[in-house]
């Protein structure tokens, strides 16, 4: 395949799945697994193009927290957005320089996350079920939605979106509410992950006229398509749970394991 052609479907993926409880990340390690891989760069800083189209979706609720932010139930929800931000950042600081996790190379790990994902929206859909939903963000809410994006960074498969909201419906949010806070907690996370990634990218030289020509491409076609998926999205979790995803999720983690079993032959499983 063309590279032009690979990063343009690379930005559809990346737009199509970033804000659905299934892994972008996952996604794009799947698909570079079986063509072409991209620098870990571009799988980081193209997320950007993903988060601009949730700055364009909500930029009313955005404008309203920074103009009546001396409102206390806009400041408190601001507060709160600050809160799971700081609780991502350092713990993923820590993951990265201390702990020195980093992408897998292989999808095995992927595989697991997928499914272990899955098993997690059953049982979140089943405890809201049974228990009333509320639309109140509680301060511990905020610190679990900041744990469970460190957890989906450092195991890729796992899905910030779907992490977040997850972790957000354990604590009792209802499902629109759980989205809006997850997809508003996207936009410092996600932006500082990528500019993070391009200051890493930029040190290492690896901006050359190839990658800056991807990542504008990659940019534009993830924000397009992040951009219908959102509006999509946030229509569909008003009426309907997130249990589709949990059967894709498995799908998928059932049609990976057999696409990588079929890559291994009997004399590979005996040199391993």
């Amino acid at each position: 395949m063309s590279e032009s052609f690979l990063t343009i479907l690379y930005g559809i993926l990346e737009g199509v799945t970033e804000f659905l409880p299934i892994s972008s990340t996952g996604h794009l390690l799947i698909a570079q697994h079986f063509f072409e891989a991209k620098a870990d760069a571009f799988n980081i800083i193209i997320q950007a193009g993903a988060v601009s189209a949730v700055v364009a979706i909500y930029w009313r609720r955005l404008l309203a927290l920074c103009i009546s932010f001396t409102r206390p139930e806009n400041r408190d929800y601001v507060l709160k957005l600050c809160v799971a931000f700081a609780v991502t950042m350092v713990g993923c600081l820590v993951a990265r320089k201390l702990l020195g996790i980093k992408l897998p190379e292989v999808l095995e790990p992927v595989v697991s996350a997928l499914v272990i994902g899955a098993l997690l929206i059953f049982l979140a859909e089943r405890l809201l079920k049974h228990h009333q939903p509320t639309e109140t963000l509680t301060w511990s809410t905020a610190v679990w939605v900041g744990v469970a994006q460190i957890l989906a960074a450092v195991f890729p498969g796992t899905s910030r979106s779907g992490a977040t909201i997850i972790a957000a419906m354990f604590c009792g949010m209802s499902r629109p509410a759980a989205t809006e806070f997850s997809f508003l907690l996207s936009i410092p996370t996600m932006f500082a992950a990528s500019a993070y990634a391009a200051l890493e990218a930029q040190q290492a030289g690896q901006f050359d006229e190839r990658l800056t020509g991807d990542l504008v491409v990659g940019f534009i076609i993830s924000m397009l398509s992040a951009f219908i998926v959102v509006k999509w999205l946030l229509k569909f979790v008003r009426s309907h749970t997130f249990t589709p995803f949990a059967w894709y999720r498995i799908a998928l983690g059932i049609v990976l394991v057999l696409l990588l079993a079929g890559e291994h032959t009997p004399a590979d499983l005996i040199h391993e």
